[in-house]
């Protein structure tokens, strides 16, 4: 995204939100006036942290302390533990007039939203935390849910286009995943998928599928790009080894190809072993496929 894609969206964006407007709120106060008597809703606060809080200089805060004044907002005194400093506090009418815009603001809000379909609200939210956490750098979280409607999709899609690009397997590879979540579900109560997620994102799966009554297998682990270095494929394969383990399978059996270090990683470090190796050609390339297994009545979770 270019400097000049993001000032369009400011633009565009503090249309939607009416920050241009010459009142913020349909108010006689400016958006950073609103934004201050929002920030003394919370409490009393000293003049210098509220001027840290808010980033603002201290005589265009002087200002508008000054104009709340006036207006009978905001009563001033002097801080207990310095009287060098103000604390600054909302009046009775200072805590009216916030109570209005705050329902205003709801509102507004409200509007905007009403007129988007539910999946685009929680799309918008989603968005919107993610420019919060790529402009802060705060640290990720992420989530672990079961399957919903349009997943097995995604799952396919990801696996032939992750797959081509990062060890050049052709659509055979893709067709392969299509035909593993073809035939998942067939065994209900003994079979389960999961998927990860980042910013309501999708960014990881796996899936744990009867092989036999005493077996189950481990299929379709990815974990994104993007999303490495959170612990999610730890965490997806655990999940899939506590679900086998209180199911009632003894062990659990994966294949995969050689050359893929974090799944490799992942697997080792809870006690899975190659029990098989077999060169072949696959997915036009010449590999060399591995079946893992663990003990489930040996192995720790």
């Amino acid at each position: 995204m270019t400097v000049a894609d993001v000032r369009a969206f400011n633009r565009f964006y503090t249309r939607v939100i009416g920050v241009l407007d010459r009142g913020y709120l349909s108010s006689p106060y400016s958006l950073t006036e609103v934004r201050v008597l929002f920030e003394l809703a919370a409490g009393a606060r000293e003049v210098p942290a509220l001027r840290t809080a808010l980033d603002l200089d201290a005589g265009y805060l002087s200002r508008i302390l000054a104009r709340f004044d006036r207006d009978g907002l905001v009563v001033r005194s002097a801080s207990a533990a310095d009287a060098r400093r103000q604390v600054v506090e909302l009046t009775e009418a200072g805590r009216s007039a916030f109570a209005e815009l705050n329902a205003r603001s709801d509102a507004e809000i409200g509007t905007l939203l009403g007129g988007l379909a539910p999946a685009d609200r929680a799309e918008l939210v989603a968005a919107m935390r993610k420019v919060e956490r790529l402009l802060t750098g705060v640290p990720r979280a992420y989530l672990l849910r079961p399957l919903r409607p349009g997943d097995l999709g995604w799952v396919v899609q990801r696996h032939g286009v992750r797959y081509a690009e990062e060890c050049g397997f052709d659509q055979t590879f893709e067709a392969l995943v299509a035909r593993v979540v073809g035939e998942y579900g067939g065994a209900p109560g003994r079979e389960a998928a999961w998927i990860a997620e980042v910013d309501g994102e999708p960014v990881g799966s796996v899936f744990c599928v009867r092989e036999d009554d005493r077996t189950a297998r481990l299929r379709l682990l990815l974990v994104e790009p993007a999303a490495r270095g959170l612990g999610i494929g730890a965490r997806l394969v655990d999940e899939c080894l506590r679900f086998a383990r209180r199911v009632g399978y003894e062990r659990v059996v994966l294949w995969t190809v050689a050359g893929l270090a974090a799944s490799r990683h992942v697997y080792e470090k809870v006690g899975f072993e190659v029990v098989e190796r077999v060169p072949q050609r696959l997915f036009g390339r010449e590999v060399e496929g591995q079946t893992w297994e663990l003990d489930l009545r040996s192995a720790t979770s």
